[in-house]
């Protein structure tokens, strides 16, 4: 099980987020997110998705359920990735999602389109990924910076968070 701590510009409070993947296929993996808003006690957030991976085509699909905030949606979501070098560390990636509320009247879509960059070994036992994005439905560039355990993301609207993976 993956877990983390998590804090944002948008929580008053510290969350507990917990990830655990079990394998359906060879390429193919349920996907259980839970989170723990220690503020209140509260469970915050709750994911369950199947996702498929095409290795082959460097791509992915999922679609499940999310519980966030009082409200259970049904998401669909893919991702592409397109090496620009020959090792995989520099690449370009287009991905999308779709959330409907359970009578399907509620929609948030939301795509976006990042150039990453890995450095492995950036000093002695230290791993950096840059990424730099713009989600195209909102019209907001990002940025996410991730060292070993710790990344920070940030918005050009002020928006921001901060996880560290235990």
């Amino acid at each position: 099980m993956e877990t983390s701590l998590r804090c944002g510009r948008d929580s008053k409070s510290l969350r507990l987020h917990a990830k655990e993947k079990f394998p359906i296929l060879s390429k193919t993996h349920l996907q259980v997110h839970a989170e723990l808003d220690t503020g209140n006690g509260a469970p915050s957030y709750f994911s369950a998705v199947i996702r498929r991976f095409y290795p082959d085509l460097s791509s992915s699909l999922g679609v499940g359920l999310q519980y966030d905030k009082q409200k259970l949606m049904y998401s669909a979501r893919g991702k592409k990735a397109f090496p620009i070098t020959m090792n995989g560390l520099l690449s370009f990636n287009i991905k999308g999602r779709y959330n409907v509320d359970k009578e399907f009247r509620e929609r948030k879509s939301g795509g976006a389109a990042e150039l990453t960059w890995s450095i492995f070994n950036f000093q002695r036992d230290q791993d950096v990924r840059f990424k730099v994005g713009y989600e195209v439905f909102d019209k907001v560039p990002y940025l996410q910076i991730r060292e070993n355990n710790w990344t920070l993301n940030a918005d050009i609207n002020g928006r921001w968070s901060v996880r560290f993976d235990l």
